[in-house]
């Protein structure tokens, strides 16, 4: 997400990562309008509209299966040629610059922006101005209401980031990185990894958020994102997209371990669903440990299908360029920095009017993805059009 395809296969630019990533940045978004319209949200999510869809609930359930994990997937593929052209204080100065300093901003403007509107939509006053920082929590009041513990929320996604750039440095530099082995075994020890992790997490009741005023993140997925992060980075090393082979084999089977294993997730991860809304409800298809084993492995099983099936379709049908698409991806980065602001102002909009459901839906994913490019576009042709004024005045002063 962060690196842009600048890789050179035979000379030419691999294009179907670009525009992989600039589709999985509007999967986010359509995941986070979602949410808008699902019960269970209504304590911490920017803007909750009071008519509301179950049905649009699964579109989330199934985005969050692979979304995440593509993109660290993308940003490793080209970290091994980032860290190749530069020193290890180049690296992390160019990192820091790149991802670090944005968050900066962003968490320290964003999610004030984030809070008010939180308020405002539900009608309730709004608060004391440092309360409106990620570093606050007000004592003695029920923190996962919003208002009372503002989180990084989207934002989370930089830092670490940046952790996985910074651990990656760390890792070559000790040689670590340099063993031997093929794509196959990478996959399956992201899989075996993942899955020991995801229990041992599940087994010490550790599931959930972790918050801190630097970092933010889902414990059960941590290591599985950097695992697959590090995955991304094999297959740079490995070549894998330079071979024009197809692999329809591995292509089918990716379909039917998909098809099964996202059929399975399905079930027990709605059961947890329920089981977490209705807390009396306290249902298990088998039991509770067999049904948290069962979910972690179709969910890795759905993760690695998933990666495997779009990684494909785009390598051998979208890897192309036009100025439309060159345009969405120089954009994508900054887009999802600032998609959820928008989103929640469109939402806002959208709560009175009398609209289907699905519908507002529709309208709230596409309107955010639009209006979030043409910002960014806008902002960027503005800062140009001021460093080039700035370069004709030192150019006539010399």
């Amino acid at each position: 997400m962060i690196e842009k395809g600048q890789d050179a296969i035979k000379g030419n630019r691999i294009y179907f990562l670009d525009n992989l990533r600039t589709f999985m940045i509007f999967l986010v978004i359509l995941f986070h309008a979602a949410i808008v319209y699902q019960h269970g949200f209504e304590a911490n999510w920017i803007v909750s509209d009071p008519i509301k869809s179950d049905s649009i609930g699964l579109v989330g359930l199934y985005i969050d299966v692979f979304v995440m994990f593509i993109l660290f997937f993308i940003s490793g593929y080209f970290i091994p040629n980032s860290l190749k052209s530069k020193n290890a204080w180049g690296f992390l100065k160019s990192k820091f610059k790149r991802i670090m300093l944005p968050w900066i901003v962003a968490v320290y403007t964003l999610i004030p922006a984030y809070k008010a509107i939180f308020l405002f939509s539900r009608g309730l006053p709004q608060e004391e101005w440092f309360s409106y920082f990620h570093l606050f929590q007000r004592t003695g009041e029920d923190l996962n209401f919003f208002a009372h513990n503002p989180t990084q929320h989207w934002l989370w996604f930089l830092p670490v980031l940046f952790l996985f750039q910074v651990l990656y440095l760390v890792l070559s530099k000790t040689n670590l990185l340099s063993i031997n082995i093929s794509l196959k075994t990478g996959v399956f020890l992201t899989f075996i990894i993942g899955l020991i992790y995801s229990k041992v997490i599940a087994g010490y009741d550790l599931r959930g958020w972790s918050y801190s005023p630097l970092l933010d993140f889902q414990r059960e997925r941590l290591l599985v994102y950097f695992m697959v992060f590090l995955l991304g980075s094999l297959c740079y090393k490995l070549r894998v997209f330079e071979s024009n082979n197809r692999n329809r084999k591995y292509f089918i089977l990716s379909t039917v371990v998909l098809t099964l294993s996202l059929g399975v997730y399905t079930v027990v991860a709605m059961n947890f669903f329920f089981n977490l809304v209705y807390p009396d409800r306290n249902y298990f298809i088998v039991s509770e440990q067999i049904d948290g084993f069962i979910y972690y492995i179709s969910l890795l099983l759905s993760m690695l299908s998933f990666l495997h099936i779009f990684i494909h379709t785009f390598r051998f049908r979208f890897n192309k360029s036009s100025k439309v698409m060159d345009q969405l991806n120089n954009n994508s980065y900054y887009v999802y920095i600032i998609h959820m602001i928008v989103l929640g102002v469109i939402a806002l909009i959208l709560v009175n009017i009398s609209i289907p459901t699905f519908i507002k839906y529709l309208i709230l994913t596409i309107s955010t993805f639009i209006v979030s490019h043409i910002i960014i576009y806008a902002y960027r042709r503005i800062f140009q059009k001021i460093i080039s004024i700035k370069t004709a005045k030192a150019h006539n002063k010399s």
